[in-house]
């Protein structure tokens, strides 16, 4: 695949930090395009995060169901949160994992990972699949009510398909798993 050069990397010439909440900041960036022309970029900063696909011994991914106040409605999802200053992946998701959902994984693997909106944002999912699950004692932070719902795999893709499941992280998690799966690739 070659690279087309009208798509080299952009200049940023100064950023100005327009806003700094708990959970994000915005900047607007001045940049110049390869050809030389000048224009603004509105950047939503937000911390890394961990994306878990947790599945359990009877083949049942354990999702959360919780309003999402930006959506304005209730979402299925699978774990997820932020990465806390000094913490690995591979710590936060565990954390995560228990938090959200009472599990404790036995085996954690790495699948890699995805930008979650990368026209606006910085925000960097490591993507992890959660195995050999065990109940743990769970500890949801305490703006969060999380309801914990166990679903067979395989009637995930019908809930994809069917927009009952419906947000980013939650489906190319779940598909990376699926069609990762041996059964599947055959």
């Amino acid at each position: 695949m070659s690279e087309n050069p009208d798509l080299m990397e952009e200049r940023t010439l100064e950023s100005e930090r327009i806003y700094e909440g708990r959970i994000l900041a915005l900047r607007v960036d001045r940049v110049v395009l390869p050809g030389g022309r000048e224009t603004r970029r509105e950047v939503v900063e937000h911390v890394d995060c961990v994306a878990i696909v947790a599945i359990d011994l009877e083949d049942n991914v354990i999702l959360v169901r919780q309003f999402r106040s930006p959506a304005e409605r209730v979402l299925l999802e699978i774990p997820a949160g932020g990465i806390e200053p000094g913490e690995e992946p591979l710590e936060s998701a565990l954390r995560e994992l228990e938090e959200e959902t009472g599990y404790i994984a036995g085996k954690m693997e790495r699948l890699g990972g995805f930008y979650s909106s990368p026209g606006y944002s910085t925000e960097f999912l490591h993507l992890f699949l959660a195995t050999e699950l065990r109940k743990g004692l769970g500890a949801p932070v305490e703006d969060e009510v999380i309801e914990v719902v166990p679903i067979p795999l395989r009637q995930i893709p019908g809930l994809i398909l069917s927009g009952e499941v419906s947000d980013a992280k939650s489906i190319a998690g779940l598909f990376t798993v699926i069609l990762g799966r041996k059964e599947v690739r055959k």
